[in-house]
């Protein structure tokens, strides 16, 4: 997503649970830090999205099952997207973008206070 799109977040954005009630089976897709690294790590650059959307909205989506659903294959997650889904939802690509800039707050202290009181940051 371009850097002029970016989302600005405030408060916690909730995960996006699907639920298959025909097999009991339950994802959650959000992400962390572990994720994040974990995408940047192959390559992924969220910028790219609005550039290449057939390409990196599928990634995103695969990536988001990797905080709590590590063991899903990217073949897994392009069927639930395709197949089961039959495409992103209205607003699934949006909440995507905003659950993958969340972890980045815990990159900056907007007080610029330490959580710890005993540490002091000279710069």
């Amino acid at each position: 997503m371009a850097e002029d799109n970016v989302v600005e977040i405030k408060e916690r954005v909730n995960p996006i649970v699907l639920r298959f009630d025909d097999r009991n089976e339950t994802y959650t897709l959000e992400f962390d830090r572990d994720a994040i690294r974990f995408a940047e790590g192959r390559g992924f650059d969220i910028d790219d999205v609005g550039k290449q959307p057939m390409t990196k909205l599928p990634e995103l989506f695969w990536y988001a099952f990797r905080m709590h659903h590590k063991s899903v294959s990217k073949e897994k997650a392009d069927r639930i997207l395709f197949d089961e889904l039959g495409g992103m939802p209205k607003g699934m690509a949006e909440r995507l973008g905003e659950l993958y800039a969340q972890p980045h707050r815990a990159l900056q202290n907007e007080t610029d206070k330490p959580k710890n009181p005993n540490l002091t940051v000279e710069m």
